[in-house]
């Protein structure tokens, strides 16, 4: 499929462009939280120890998306600004580099799903059977990363060209095949045994494999400016340090913030555990269900990243404002909308996923204290991206940590000394307002130096 030329980025109309490459990303992350949380829905119907084994075992899974969205964002960053540089062999060559970095990252992830010892499960909980249920989703998603690592990269490749449409198409077939086959493995039907969350995780697997398959294709086959080329053939192709350094200067921040939010999730688990049994799966229903809010920003920053980078490289200060502007606002009409709705109708939202009474109380309450922090996270998300649509990646890095583990983790802890598990759903929106604020000073001061340096470059 032919795609748009990337010279596009930095002539065309902004909204209508942002909106254009943002859309097939919007629609693809609601899809995903559709997954996210029809998944759930299916192993809530198996027991309540069920959910709550997959909220333990949440913070695996973030951690190999940390890995592939890190990744992923220092290689559409990169390739972005590549091309406003007209270097398109140099975006070829970072390609070729993510493939390889898969492939690396797939290895290792095998074998520490491999090797994962059950004892580390109970860490997070002394419940034998939600300890079980953790280490059997957790064991098979390791295991069967690979899908997962190729299918990201490619579509972060795909993507710093402008392309993405066909990422959108390889998400969103993917999660409707998860879907259709989550209750045929969870459930069992006709010769297919009934393997509860196996089964979960099986589906997620191999809806993981049909996206990698089709982005694949459309990287090999597809008329596009980064198709690798491999000049020397695989057997001989060297690594180049500098295209990894340029990488990871922005991913590895990326991917750092994404593990920060597993260590927080599962240092979450640990307070609110200690407290409730019941909030172990308050927890995993709220951390679903809030994909919802945030996916769509996240999608929303597939089409940003690139649009950002593509003309600060180009030194077209005034429409990377304006792209900025249009980004935040976007952002912040997204998580707003949640807000709304998760302070007007908490229980119908919960109903699908809460069987008991008691259950429903604790969730209603967190939905309730920790959405007031919803409208800042909208343009907190864009205002974090923009560091890395510019090459810039330790700021979010810093950020991240401290609105997560100096203050959310922290906060939280001491709010359980009450005993009041409903106290300590605050510690989300205390934190997000007061990193909120240190993100907008940060942001000004960097764009404020930036963008003019690049008007300077312009000339």
């Amino acid at each position: 499929m032919k795609v748009a030329s990337s010279e596009k980025l930095g002539t065309d109309p902004i909204l209508p462009l942002l909106l254009k490459l943002s859309l097939p990303g919007i629609v693809s992350m609601g899809i995903q939280a559709l997954y996210n949380v029809v998944d759930s829905f299916f192993v809530a119907q198996v027991n309540e120890e069920a959910i709550a084994g997959l909220s333990v075992a949440f913070p695996m899974q973030i951690f190999l998306i940390a890995l592939s969205v890190g990744t992923g964002v220092g290689t559409s960053s990169l390739i972005s600004r590549m091309l406003g540089g007209g270097d398109r062999n140099g975006a070829i060559s970072v390609t070729e580099h993510v493939l390889f970095i898969s492939l690396v990252y797939s290895a290792v992830v095998f074998f520490i799903g491999f090797f994962l010892p059950k004892s580390f499960i109970y860490l997070f909980s002394d419940d034998p059977l939600i300890a079980e249920y953790a280490f059997q989703y957790g064991r098979i998603i390791l295991m069967g990363s690979l899908p997962l690592f190729f299918g990201f990269l490619i579509s972060d490749a795909l993507r710093g060209q402008g392309n993405t449409l066909i990422p959108m198409v390889g998400m969103i077939t993917g999660a409707i095949i998860n879907i259709i086959l989550d209750p045929i493995l969870i459930y069992g039907l006709g010769p297919i045994p009934r393997l509860e969350v196996q089964g979960a995780a099986i589906a997620t697997v191999i809806s993981k494999t049909v996206t990698f398959l089709i982005v694949l294709y459309e990287l090999l086959k597809g008329d596009n400016e980064v198709k690798p080329k491999f000049k020397n053939g695989l057997k001989h192709f060297k690594v180049n340090k500098d295209i990894i350094k340029n990488i990871y200067k922005v991913g590895l921040p990326a991917a750092v913030m994404q593990m920060l939010a597993s260590i927080m999730i599962s240092g979450l688990n640990i307070i609110v555990g200690n407290l409730n049994d019941l909030a172990l799966s308050a927890t995993g229903i709220y951390f679903r269900i809030q994909s919802f809010v945030f996916m769509p920003v996240f999608g929303l920053n597939q089409g940003y990243i690139p649009l950002v980078g593509y003309n600060f490289s180009n030194g077209n200060v005034d429409r990377v404002k304006k792209v900025i502007g249009y980004g935040a606002l976007i952002g912040g009409l997204f998580t707003g909308l949640g807000f709304i709705l998760f302070q007007t109708i908490p229980s119908i939202i919960a109903s699908p996923f809460v069987a008991s009474e008691e259950l429903m109380d604790i969730v209603v309450t967190a939905f309730k204290r920790i959405s007031i922090g919803f409208p800042v996270i909208g343009p907190a998300i864009i205002g974090a991206t923009t560091f890395q649509a510019i090459g810039k990646g330790v700021p979010s890095l810093t950020l991240s940590f401290f609105r997560q583990i100096i203050l959310l983790l922290p906060i939280a802890y001491f709010l359980s000394l009450t005993g009041n598990l409903s106290l300590v759903w605050f510690a989300f929106p205390i934190s997000e307002f007061i990193s909120f604020v240190f993100l907008i000073l940060w942001l000004y001061t960097t764009l404020k130096k930036e963008l003019a340096f690049a008007k300077f470059q312009r000339g």
